[in-house]
């Protein structure tokens, strides 16, 4: 019997895919961010799924943070300690990620952010902390050119909430429109769950701006339903993600249609298995997913992967990680260390438009599928 066993050990060491990863994954499962939550918790299934299929099997330990940065440091700590969990998948929002990324150095423990986009947290040195989408650079650079290759905007005004998320976002686009002699006409920060926008709408309105340049992951309708409300209409409404990025935004179509956004993936683009993703999503959640969802689940395979190969070993899987490349419905992913930036996947952002109430790939031209409206016009 001991003889069998010691086998049976044996044989299961050489084959780590025989035995459950533990992957550990904070989320905003309730709060503000939960709808766009969800997104990435689908992701997830839909990528342990995969990972069956493939014979790597995963222990998800899912921790909610409700996009708190204090308790998701408490669920980074516990996922570390208490759990042993061999890395981390999350969180959502800038404020936790950022929060959590020093705690995953603190304990070696590989952490791979899917979604959260302020440029300090991969721009820290931090050896075990990865990012698959791009930072907030690319949110503001891929908008303004959007704007500048579609007309000749000479102002903007800035509305946006006052997160790591939003400051970040709309301080790269300031930077980024003086290069390119666009002035600043307006600066509106704003606290997370404020409800009326509409005396901040009317003073942007005053100003006549040729864009309107807005970062919100709750109140991205509510900002464009009293916008309408005041009659701003700018050239173009431009949309940072996050909560201009979603299936319930694009529905109300009265007030969605014809702004523009910037995105992390489609399902249109020519990405290894981006089209089938988007049908399976649809068709096991009823909804389409947004670019969260894809991000989690490209983080989530990867992580899973990694893992297997390094037999669950946490320095292994953070080594597989730095070294690794892939393609698949994010395109090409890989973890490289430029222009200050450590660890961070230098993804392509993809510029988007509603029309006809559904989100159209406008820009890079590679990639469209639609050809943009412009100037913006109230349905």
């Amino acid at each position: 019997m001991r003889r069998y066993l010691l086998v049976m050990g044996i044989s299961l060491a050489m084959a780590p895919c025989l035995v459950a990863q533990k992957i550990g994954v904070i989320n905003s499962m309730s709060g503000p961010e939960a709808p766009i939550g969800e997104n990435i918790t689908n992701g997830i299934r839909l990528a342990k799924e995969d990972l069956k299929k493939k014979g790597i099997h995963v222990q998800l330990v899912w921790e909610d943070d409700a996009g708190k940065p204090q308790i998701s440091m408490s669920a980074m700590e516990k996922l570390a300690t208490r759990d042993n969990v061999v890395g981390v998948v999350g969180p959502y929002t800038s404020a936790c990620s950022n929060a959590v990324a020093k705690l995953a150095e603190k304990y070696k423990l590989p952490l791979l952010i899917p979604v959260a986009a302020k440029e300090e947290i991969t721009r820290q040195g931090l050896q075990h902390v990865f990012r698959m989408n791009a930072p907030a650079d690319k949110y503001a650079s891929s908008l303004i050119d959007a704007a500048i290759s579609l007309g000749k905007p000479k102002t903007i005004a800035f509305i946006y909430e006052n997160t790591d998320f939003g400051t970040s976002t709309s301080m790269n686009a300031t930077e980024y429109v003086a290069t390119k002699g666009i002035q600043v006409v307006a600066d509106v920060p704003y606290p997370k769950g404020f409800s009326d926008f509409r005396s901040a709408l009317a003073q942007i309105k005053a100003k006549n701006p040729d864009l309107v340049f807005m970062v919100s992951y709750a109140e991205a309708a509510l900002l464009m339903r009293q916008s309408r409300e005041v009659g701003l209409q700018p050239q173009a409404f431009l949309g940072a993600g996050a909560g201009f990025a979603t299936a319930e935004f694009a529905k109300e179509t009265a007030i969605s249609e014809s702004v523009i956004s910037c995105t992390q993936w489609t399902d249109d683009v020519n990405w290894p298995g981006a089209k089938s993703f988007g049908a399976r999503y649809k068709a096991r959640f009823g909804k389409e997913p947004t670019y969260h969802a894809a991000c989690a689940y490209a983080s989530m395979m990867i992580m899973a992967e990694t893992a297997n190969k390094a037999g669950g070993d946490r320095a292994r899987t953070r080594d597989g990680l730095k070294a690794g490349k892939w393609n698949g419905v994010m395109g090409e992913v890989k973890f490289a260390d430029y222009d200050g930036f450590t660890n961070q996947n230098d993804h392509t952002m993809l510029v988007q438009q509603i029309l006809n109430g559904n989100y159209e790939t406008v820009l890079p031209s590679r990639f469209a599928t639609k050809k943009a409206v412009y100037p913006f016009r109230w349905k």
